[in-house]
Order: structure tokens, then sequence, then C-alpha cells
């Protein structure tokens, strides 16, 4: 039960950060991170960015983008995720690594938004995002590796 409540929580903050803290009931936090995705989400025209790039038209994506504020977003953004989860409950000691080496991908991956990568220019969206499940599962995989060799230590 407990497992699923922590997934339901960190589901609301993928639909936008600060949902899951307020169901948390850390209702400051919440508003402070729904008001903060507002800002980084106008200030770096990610709504815009998002539409230009589901249609196809990438370079446009690329000129329109601030990336200033749009290197923010992929750690404010796991954050949010984050710190729903472990609020809401019980949590492994090292499940922390996914969400951070999440972040840092997604980040580089802002940074390399306007190259090409295997002959696609994937652009400010794409190429976060498949950076971000990349992160996601090398830090699943550190964590998975770092619990056993402490199982194995205290043996």
């Amino acid at each position: 039960m407990a497992k699923s409540i922590q997934i339901e929580k960190a589901l609301w903050s993928i639909a936008l950060p600060g949902f899951g803290q307020l169901l948390n009931g850390k209702y400051i936090k919440g508003i402070v991170l729904i008001a903060s995705e507002v800002l980084i989400n106008v200030k770096a025209h990610l709504n815009e960015i998002i539409m230009l790039s589901f249609l196809g038209r990438i370079d446009e994506a690329v000129s329109t983008t601030n990336f200033q504020w749009l290197l923010f977003y992929p750690c404010f953004y796991m954050f949010g995720i984050w710190d729903a989860y472990r609020d809401a409950g019980n949590v492994n000691r090292f499940g922390f690594l996914p969400p951070v080496t999440a972040a840092y991908c997604a980040t580089v991956g802002v940074f390399y938004a306007n190259c090409h990568l295997f002959g696609v220019k994937w652009g400010p969206v794409w190429l976060p995002m498949i950076s971000c499940f990349v992160g996601l599962g090398l830090g699943r995989l550190l964590m998975e590796l770092l619990n056993r060799s402490i199982r194995s230590a205290e043996e």
C-alpha cells in the first residue's frame, strides 16, 4: 500500500511539480514548486518549444528556446518528483540516484539540443527526454550495484 501511495505522489508530480507535495500536506513547498514551474515554463517558452518539436520544426524550436531558463527545468522537474516520492514514505537509501542521474543527463541533453546526433537534430525536447530515460536507467543500475555491494559486505 505504501509503495502505491509513493507512486501516486510521484505521478502527480510528473503532471506538475508541486502537486505531489500538496498531496503530502507540504503546502508551502507545493505552492512554491508550482509557481516556480510556471515561471520557468514561461521564461523558457517551454510550451511553444514542445508544440514546435511535436510538429517537427526542430530548428524553430531551438531558436525559440531560452536556454538560460530551460537549463533549470530538468533538475527542478526531477527534484519535484523525487521529493514527493520521498515524503510519501520509506525510501531506499540510494533511491536518490535515479532522479539525480536523470536530471544530470537531461541537462546535458539540453546543452546539446542544437547538435546532430546519429544524423538527427533532436532539439530541446527530444534529446533531454531521451537523455533523462538513459539517466534513470544508469541511476537504477548504480543504485542496485551499491545495494548489492553493501549487502555482501554486511554478510
